[in-house]
């Protein structure tokens, strides 16, 4: 996308609205794709569960929900989550070819490892407890082919979540043994040598127990990268083959009456090839990240109008780093970087509906960070520069009411007070007027707040030499305040226009600074930030089973000065559309994601356009043989993102074109 990208894709996303909205008001009451489904899937894309941990439509939702389907991942071929939510409105990807970053709005801030979204999987939160981070690329804990959908719920989910729920709530809900119906082998081949295999069994009785198996690798062998800020003084800015990754992914769930237990593990090892934190160029440089969580879920209704849910969830993460930096008088050393964290907890809700008109969800949530550490120390000669040991405690209760004042008008209002025993307490409203306009109009006025306490990287990782960090125990909790005004209009059952106006304020908020006094890195809290704007959305699926979806979002951010902030595209542009081909029995899917140019932090890099295309069987997904060949980033468009203090670059560029191809057989 050229620089001066402004008008023509406000034009391109009317005129695709436009399209979309007439193929919508077509009679086409049930389309043929998706005649074929049974009646559970169908429903379960008419209803979420994520928005208030009760399941309710998509219209009632006190947000503006989107919902992605194990159907759109095989058919525009993402591989990640964070390929996933790149596609939805208002949502945008950062790499700096470490670890993947996810934009929300036009707030991705500098240092942030996605602390501001909360992840869950199968309702439990999967963040962990020293970085607050959701992994979202190869680190995450599931292999996507195993998701059966993603609810995404925009806006402050803190009246229900608690900390980390800023910006949003992911909830990955992964497939049932039912889905699997037996074993299944999976490989892929792709460029720069990527290679992902995948092995899964799923199992289902007729009185309803289920399980699911899985283990799955990837890896991939990179390339050579050039960084033009390397090339001089005796090189030449290429770092050889250091991009290098790997992951190995293990997951089990097993269901049988009221009770489901799920358990996962990831272990991943990336090259660093970027020299960030001032590490030697061109020199072995490499991060290992493992994951590890367990839960055993209660479910049961104790009466017609009484459900009651409870959970008992374990988790583990690991980080460790290899690095070889330059010593202040001598030779380059080799610096050991690295943190274990560990914590276990409950949950435990009651829905009740026993009152006229109304849904009530009353829980307690109480969780204790039994390790979260954080060391750091050199080889030879050996040194200790940092060995911190932390543990906490947070308690939780919530209260939330779907009041139904007569057949066309919601009132949704929930409240969450958090005690936790390092960032204090913190109550979070929220509420929302949910109004049915029509029989297919749906307006809703939300307005609610959030928190996020500050993790214990940012509070007290401290490396006091060149290119390191300060700590700061007396950093503050940021706090979110937004308004949201969405229209949704449903013309038929496969199809959805939507239309948000928000507006957020943002205080305390956290940000990633260098000293330019002592050289170090430190995490402030700055005074304040805002930011507004409008997303627009359509999707539908027609009689011929073409399915098509469109987003345009404009947004601004500023502190309060009214400078805007680093990596935030002031645009956002992305469609998609799948058709099948009759003759190949296989369907044929395109996506293009547009942004505009952004600031980093000294300069700003141009806006992009990036198109993928997909080509995928569409035989029995239980048995026999599947195929899909995908062409990433087709057109081979150069592009970069913008890189935080932590870095000698500006940017950092992204892939080019990438071919893969992949072959599925179920037993």
């Amino acid at each position: 996308m050229p620089e001066n990208f402004t008008l023509s894709p406000l034009v391109l996303a009317v005129l695709a609205l436009a399209a979309t909205c007439a193929s919508a008001g077509e009679d086409d009451t049930r389309p043929a794709a998706l005649a074929d489904l049974p009646l559970e899937q169908l429903m379960q894309v008419q209803t979420v569960t994520s928005a208030s941990r009760f399941e309710q439509s998509l219209r009632d939702a006190p947000s503006a929900v989107s919902v992605l389907t194990a159907q759109d991942i095989r058919e525009y071929g993402w591989r990640t989550l964070a390929d996933a939510l790149a596609s939805l409105p208002g949502l945008y990807v950062s790499s700096d070819r470490n670890y993947t970053y996810l934009g929300a709005r036009g707030f991705l801030r500098p240092g942030d490892y996605d602390s501001r979204f909360l992840l869950l999987i199968d309702g439990v939160r999967a963040n962990d407890n020293v970085y607050d981070q959701a992994a979202l690329g190869n680190d995450a804990m599931l292999d996507i082919d195993l998701v059966e959908r993603i609810e995404y719920v925009p806006g402050p989910g803190a009246a229900v979540y608690g900390s980390n729920a800023l910006f949003g709530v992911i909830n990955v809900i992964t497939k049932s043994g039912s889905a699997l119906a037996g074993v299944q082998a999976a490989q892929s081949f792709g460029s720069q040598g990527e290679r992902r295999s995948r092995v899964s069994y799923g199992w289902h009785a007729q009185d309803g127990s289920d399980a699911v198996l899985s283990a799955s690798s990837y890896r991939r062998r990179g390339g050579d990268l050039y960084f033009p800020e390397f090339d001089g003084d005796g090189g030449n800015g290429i770092a050889h083959g250091l991009d290098w990754e790997r992951a190995t992914n293990l997951y089990a769930k097993l269901h049988r009456g009221g009770l489901t237990f799920g358990a996962g593990y990831v272990d991943r090892s990336k090259g660093v090839a970027t020299a960030s934190f001032g590490a030697v160029f061109d020199a072995p440089d490499a991060t290992r990240d493992s994951r590890a969580f367990a839960n055993l879920d209660y479910q049961k209704a104790l009466a017609p109008a009484l459900d009651v849910a409870a959970s008992l969830y374990w988790g583990r993460s690991d980080y460790l780093a290899h690095g070889l930096y330059p010593g202040e008088t001598g030779a380059p050393h080799i610096n050991v970087d690295g943190d274990h964290g560990s914590w276990y907890g409950m949950h435990a809700h009651a829905a009740y509906a026993g009152l006229a008109g109304h849904r009530i969800v009353v829980g307690v949530e109480w969780n204790r960070n039994r390790r979260r550490d954080q060391f750091n120390y050199d080889i030879d000669p050996y040194a200790s520069l940092l060995d911190d040991r932390r543990g906490g405690t947070r308690r939780s209760v919530f209260v939330e009411d779907e009041w139904r004042l007569d057949g066309a008008t919601i009132v949704n209002a929930g409240l969450r007070h958090d005690r936790d025993s390092e960032a204090g307490n913190r109550t979070s409203p929220r509420i929302a007027l949910i109004r049915t306009v029509t029989a297919k109009d749906t307006v809703k006025l939300i307005y609610g707040t959030a928190f996020r306490a500050p993790n214990a990287y940012e509070r007290y990782y401290a490396i006091p030499v060149p290119g390191g960090q300060a700590p700061n125990p007396g950093l503050l909790s940021e706090d979110i305040h937004t308004r949201e005004l969405v229209w949704e209009h449903n013309p038929h059952a496969h199809a959805k226009l939507s239309a948000v106006l928000f507006s957020y304020r943002m205080h305390d908020l956290i940000t990633q600074l260098e000293d330019p006094e002592t050289g170090l890195l430190q995490f402030t809290n700055t005074e304040r930030a805002r930011a507004h704007g409008v997303e627009l959305a359509g999707e539908n699926t027609d009689a011929r089973g073409v399915r098509t979806r469109v987003s345009y979002s404009w947004q601004r951010t500023a502190d309060t000065l009214g400078r805007g902030l680093v990596n935030s595209p002031r645009q956002l542009l992305k469609a998609g559309a799948s058709v099948p081909l009759a003759l190949l029995n296989a369907r044929l899917a395109g996506e293009w994601q547009c942004a505009t140019q952004r600031l980093t932090e000294h300069a700003r890099v141009g806006g992009y356009c990036i198109a993928n295309l997909v080509l995928s069987s569409t035989g029995s997904r239980a048995h026999g043989w599947n195929w899909s060949l995908a062409v990433y980033n087709a057109a081979g468009h150069h592009h970069a993102d913008p890189a935080g203090p932590a870095f000698v670059q500006e940017a950092i560029a992204r892939d080019g074109r990438s071919v893969v191809g992949k072959l599925e057989y179920g037993f």
